[in-house]
């Protein structure tokens, strides 16, 4: 199988995938970030009620007119604890941010605008109009009203919205579940004893941190030893777990204890790709077994991470419902680059804001796919197209951001 352009990549992984159709019923505290599964129809209106905008009194405005003359108190409203009389000729009703408006009063004179006599009436000293300083019932939402759709991202300002309209609960859509299978009879978790040609299981992690970012819940499948049967038992689990993608990080490559492809093969998984024209990450592979996706990422940490943030993060966020993310961002070079290989190369890389504003991409200097703590450095990966010519330091280049929390991307 020849090697797949990154683009093509991209468009037979990404470009197919929808989102999910489950869903669950979430609390409002739980909810944030998720995507709505329903159209959200206001349960009430808001305000309920006509309600002062200010600080001051409720009164009529044809009695705040010049000559002013004073006006009586005849009782409070405040928020939460309506005034239950009305509001006559030659009255007023001390008043306060938010509570109703007393029956016969239609306006607010602020206090400002108020003075107070000696005998506690107060005089008027502006015109008002009718409304002045009113929120008028409604103004907000009113009941039945579509406030929130389908497919909307739930943001806090959609949470509180929904809160205020009367929903404790929202429907949502389900998050995809991503399984993690790491291969290889070298691997060994985080803290157990090594052996002498043992390596620690990092990208399992790595990959798993992705997933959960990108809106997905990662399942973790622990390692599989270099034996067929123990792979083909962990993905008939991700089955039984209806497990949406099932990510397998090593033993994709060719060679006599690359075992993932055979155990595809037996299954009759349908490969849309093995190799793939980048670098790092040559040897990542996708297919389908029914409904499930299939990812088989490199087994080098940095293939791994690469190949993990170019096609599983947008993939799990396509499933999830969330909307797509651009892939390349443009910036300068921060340095000279040589004359570029055969594939598409992805460097990792420092990215630095200029004062005008502009990112410059600066390539670290270790480039090895094995290398976690240059990945673990880099802001970014600067990408350089198949065959690219040399470029000076200033030219114009494409990037993808690794880690969107960093806040780098909304600069470009």
């Amino acid at each position: 199988m020849s090697l797949l352009p990154v683009e093509e990549a991209y468009r037979r992984l990404v470009g197919s995938a929808v989102p999910l159709t489950r869903t669950e019923q979430l609390p409002l505290l739980q909810a944030a970030g998720r995507v709505l599964a329903e159209d959200v129809l206001a349960r009430r209106t808001q305000p309920s009620f006509d309600a002062s905008a200010m600080d001051g009194y409720a009164v009529r405005a044809e009695d705040a007119q010049s000559p002013f003359e004073v006006l009586r108190v005849v009782g409070e409203s405040a928020a939460g604890r309506a005034f239950d009389g009305q509001v006559g000729r030659g009255e007023a009703a001390r008043i306060f941010t938010g509570a109703p408006v007393p029956q016969g009063a239609d306006a607010i004179l602020i206090q400002e605008d108020a003075r107070v006599e000696v005998d506690g009436t107060v005089r008027p000293t502006v015109s008002l109009e009718p409304g002045q300083f009113i929120r008028a019932a409604g103004i907000d939402f009113a009941a039945g009203e579509t406030l929130l759709t389908r497919g909307a991202l739930l943001t806090p300002g959609a949470i509180a919205l929904a809160a205020s309209c009367g929903y404790p609960a929202l429907k949502v859509l389900a998050r995809p579940k991503v399984a993690i299978l790491a291969t290889g009879d070298e691997l060994v978790l985080p803290g157990e004893p090594l052996g002498p040609s043992q390596l620690v299981a990092s990208n399992p992690f790595g990959v798993a941190a992705m997933v959960v970012a990108a809106g997905g819940d990662a399942i973790d499948c622990g390692i599989a030893g270099d034996d067929v049967s123990t792979i083909d038992a962990r993905l008939s689990d991700s089955i039984r777990d209806r497990a949406d993608v099932f990510v397998t990080i090593g033993g994709a490559s060719v060679g006599d204890h690359d075992l993932v492809g055979k155990v595809f093969a037996n299954r009759g998984v349908g490969l849309d790709f093995w190799k793939v024209a980048m670098r790092p990450g040559k040897p990542l592979m996708a297919g389908r077994l029914g409904d499930l996706t299939i990812v088989g990422l490199p087994g080098n940490p940095a293939s791994s991470m690469v190949a993990a943030r170019l096609f599983l993060v947008p993939l799990v966020r396509r499933l999830a419902g969330l909307p797509d993310r651009q892939l390349y961002r443009h910036g300068l070079l921060g340095a000279p680059m040589p004359e570029n290989g055969a594939r598409t190369d992805f460097v990792r890389s420092r990215l630095e804001v200029r004062e005008d504003g502009v990112i410059r991409i600066i390539p670290l200097p270790r480039q090895d796919s094995s290398l976690l703590s240059t990945y673990a450095q880099a802001d970014a990966l600067l990408v350089r197209a198949p065959s690219a010519a040399p470029a000076s330091a200033g030219e114009a280049c494409r990037y993808v951001v690794l880690d969107e929390w960093k806040g780098l991307a909304e600069h470009n």
